[in-house]
């Protein structure tokens, strides 16, 4: 096994030690596995973006699905729990929030400081965590989108929250709900004022000018506490350490490396549908209301192994399936893309940058490092 692949497998078992070596065993009987108490499995690419672009036949609304997990603390008014048209036009009056200009600008302001800080750090020879970094900058980010102070109470309670969640669950447990519901109430807060005074550079003021209630605002701000940081924070330092694995330095991550890193590590693992009616995926029987699960992670790694110099059409049929496709691809797409490079513009200025500890993140939702440390030669 090489050590980009044990790395990777030991995030994996860290954050899901029961869950991941059952979906790669389920995987093995089948492209289209019915296992009890999680759903249909799905693992081919195939197949997976059938599910996704059919939203009339595979909701994110039914039984099982996203929406049954969020709805009851978000509300039913925002994009992880809406479909057809009121998802198109809402996404749509949403997305010049993240067109890649408006999100470059963004993360070149708010970035400047955390970034400048990591640079420093390393040409003076510190060892910086990574992790730490890039969750800080994240973080910073998602206020400035969704109208909070920067600097102001940080994101581990409602990351606790995504944490908790588990495949096998169709819904949060009372405890679970009261908890986050809590968790956001005190984070959104600060911007329940952005949207009472209409600033329509930020989400809250956008949903607003939409006709959005403030209820409603209240809880499209919770989706981005909830959803902005984690996949970020997972996947900045994997990407880094597979460069390193593989004997690269940080200036060598070219963008085809960065979609490998992305096709291998795939920020969200999996994706959660509701059949609406009876039907068939790849010959295997749907019943209405069944859960659909689709193992991305299994859909992606099908392709084979970390091989950043491989031709890219050998994998251009993914198309980006790691953030999903169909009306759901994610709306958020752009910003981690221009967080991602800017952290990795700093990074290319140091090509003899070591990894000198790391630590896999246990009991998380989405895969990642606790910590992973770096080092610069000076």
């Amino acid at each position: 096994m090489e050590e980009w692949e044990r790395w990777e497998r030991r995030v994996q078992t860290a954050a899901h030690p029961v869950a991941y070596r059952l979906m790669r065993a389920v995987a093995t009987r089948g492209p289209v596995v019915r296992v009890p108490r999680v759903g249909v499995v799905v693992s081919d690419a195939g197949l997976a973006r059938q599910v996704l672009t059919d939203t009339e036949a595979y909701t994110k609304t039914g039984p099982g699905a996203a929406a049954a997990l969020w709805s009851p603390v978000l509300g039913s008014r925002v994009l992880i729990t809406l479909e057809g048209a009121e998802h198109a036009a809402l996404r749509r009056r949403l997305g010049g929030l993240f067109t890649q200009g408006h999100v470059a600008a963004v993360c070149e302001r708010v970035l400047r400081a955390p970034l400048g800080g990591l640079e420093r750090r390393l040409a003076a020879g510190e060892e910086v965590d990574l992790v730490g970094v890039v969750r800080d900058g994240a973080a910073e980010v998602i206020r400035e989108l969704v109208g909070l102070p920067p600097g102001g109470s940080d994101f581990t309670e409602a990351a606790a929250v995504v944490s908790s969640v588990r495949l096998w669950r169709t819904s949060l447990t009372g405890r679970q709900l009261n908890r986050a519901r809590s968790a956001l109430a005190r984070l959104s807060e600060a911007a329940v004022e952005s949207y009472r005074s209409g600033d329509e550079s930020t989400v809250p003021g956008r949903l607003r000018a939409l006709g959005l209630d403030e209820a409603e605002a209240r809880g499209a701000v919770g989706l981005f506490l909830l959803t902005g940081t984690e996949t970020l924070v997972s996947f900045v330092p994997r990407l880094v350490a597979l460069a390193h694995d593989t004997g690269r330095g940080p200036d060598e991550i070219t963008d085809a490396l960065v979609e490998e890193a992305l096709r291998v590590t795939s920020p969200t693992p999996v994706m959660l549908r509701s059949a609406a009616g009876a039907g068939r995926i790849g010959g295997v029987r749907v019943e209405a209301g069944e859960r659909v699960v689709i193992v991305t992670l299994l859909c992606t790694g099908a392709y084979g192994p970390f091989s950043p110099d491989r031709d890219p059409t050998e994998t251009a049929g993914l198309r980006r399936l790691w953030f999903g496709a169909g009306p759901h691809f994610c709306l958020g797409m752009p910003l981690a893309m221009a967080e991602t490079r800017a952290v990795v513009d700093v990074l290319r200025g140091f090509p003899d940058l070591a990894i000198t500890g790391r630590r896999p993140a246990r009991g998380v939702l989405i895969p990642a490092y606790a910590r992973l440390s770096l080092r610069a030669a000076r």
